[in-house]
């Protein structure tokens, strides 16, 4: 276990203010890992004076050297690949080889992506007789999640210091071992002190007093809708500006004449990734009624192929949720599941065999569930799949919009542009059709509860600016 006492503020760890710890959990075995310090809203306001400090110069640095220096930030990300993915497995409890390729693989690309975007930013732009700046907002308080810790840090921090904004990092309790190690690579690329901060603690301590804090110009949150909400009202009432990534409940609609096998086998893969703890995983499957029973028992065949397991081992397909809150609030949801008559064909709330150590759950298929069971309209967080029936496509398209959230979606259909057109009207920010693969720089956020603002790419990029017209 590896005990850490500082925090991170104006290029230098310093013993936090707070005096509390916060124990970080391998999931699997619910051995304790390390522990970090709870930082206290003394250290927030010294992090948020050492941003504001370093604004100036980071802003006034030009966006080549910015980019500069984010690409050597994906070089030492690179570097410690292979120890940044150990770190995730054990907090998150996500198999090796998904940490490899993508807790751990995916943010070095984003970074480097992000670096080069940066670089050809065109930060100054004509309209008629005006000069239109983009300047960067300000100092950002980033808070992040813990489902996947290192990838969400990158989306936040990256695009901000490519904008010219200078960052106060919060991570999610549960996973600062990986945000410090983040840290370290920041160091090590040479980027100035003050521009990155970092600050672990609680949400309700040291979250709460990054958002309410006067120097901090904008909040950027990804986390629970019920969280997002909050943090919007305070920001709202101080007229600052947020971004909000937030829940989701998204349907993967299968079309009659669509590959059937295709789209239930990615689905299920989809929602077991990272044991369901995904705001994007696709929880609902809206299937034909001529089709239904079919993909029904293609699901169960599927899913038996995702044991849980040591998240450790190589093979491991499915290891623990996070944490024990986590855990128990899945097995509920199931309970609920059973409670109002939805049919159980894969799974159950028990805990799975083998496995009484650590937080698991069975990989969980539900049937014949309705728009008004719980498990067709709150987001789980974990490997549990419902199927829908439908009649007609018309029928599927309501289905489909049916929810407090519009994270994303996703479409199948033998016809392109059938599933074009269909996708098109689909209430959401993100929509995969017929599995088209990831791209980490289209825009990502949702509609309705699901958020607001949008992540990745030129359209994030663009949350972190604001325009000034200089007419001439």
């Amino acid at each position: 276990m590896t005990g850490h006492d500082k925090v991170f503020i104006g290029g230098h760890w310093r013993p936090a203010v707070g005096t509390d710890a916060i124990d970080v959990v391998n999931p699997a075995d619910e051995q304790v890992i390390g522990t970090v310090p709870a930082g206290s809203a003394a250290d927030v306001d010294a992090a948020v004076d050492a941003a504001r400090s370093a604004l100036p110069g980071w802003a006034s640095t030009a966006p080549s050297r910015r980019a500069e220096l984010l690409m050597a930030l994906s070089g030492e990300l690179a570097l410690r690949q292979d120890r940044m993915a150990s770190l995730i497995t054990a907090e998150v409890g996500t198999p090796i080889g998904f940490s490899r390729r993508v807790q751990a693989g995916l943010p070095v690309t984003m970074t480097q992506l992000h670096a080069e975007l940066a670089a050809d930013f065109t930060f100054e732009q004509r309209a008629g007789n005006s000069l239109v700046l983009l300047e960067p907002v300000g100092v950002v308080g980033a808070i992040t999640p813990w489902n996947y810790p290192l990838y969400q840090v990158v989306c936040k921090v990256v695009p901000a210091l490519a904008a010219g904004c200078t960052v106060v990092l919060k991570p999610a309790e549960l996973t600062p071992l990986s945000a410090r190690l983040f840290t370290e690579c920041i160091a090590a690329a040479g980027i100035p002190e003050g521009v990155f901060n970092l600050v672990t603690g609680t949400g309700t301590e040291a979250g709460e007093a990054l958002v309410r804090h006067p120097g901090v110009d904008m909040v950027s949150f990804t986390g629970s809708t019920a969280v997002g909400k909050h943090i919007g009202s305070v920001a709202g009432a101080a007229v600052k500006r947020v971004a909000l990534e937030l829940g989701g409940k998204s349907a993967n609609v299968i079309l009659p004449g669509a590959d059937l096998a295709q789209a239930v086998r990615a689905n299920v893969a989809d929602v077991v990734r990272n044991a369901g703890q995904s705001c994007n995983a696709l929880t609902r499957t809206l299937v034909h009624a001529d089709d239904y029973e079919e993909a029904v028992r293609i699901a169960v065949a599927e899913i038996a192929a995702f044991p849980p397991g040591d998240p450790a081992d190589p093979d491991c397909r499915l290891g623990p949720v996070a944490s024990r809150t986590q855990q128990e609030k899945v097995r509920d949801h199931i309970r609920r599941g059973l409670a109002e008559g939805a049919r159980l064909v894969a799974g159950g709330p028990e805990v799975p065999d083998g496995c009484d150590k650590g937080y698991y759950v069975r990989p969980t298929v539900f049937a014949d569930v309705t728009a008004g069971m719980s498990v067709a309209r709150e987001e789980i967080f974990g490997p549990v799949l419902s199927f829908m029936r439908y009649e007609d496509e018309e029928d599927a398209l309501r289905m489909a919009n049916d929810s407090d959230y519009g994270l994303a979606g996703s479409v199948w259909a033998a016809d392109e542009k059938q599933a074009i057109t269909f996708a098109r009207s689909m209430a959401c920010g993100q929509v995969t059709v017929n599995g088209g693969a990831y791209n980490p720089l289209a825009p990502f956020g949702g509609y309705k509860q699901s958020g607001v603002g949008r992540e990745l790419g030129e359209h994030g990029l663009m949350e972190f600016l604001q325009t000034k017209s200089l007419q001439l």
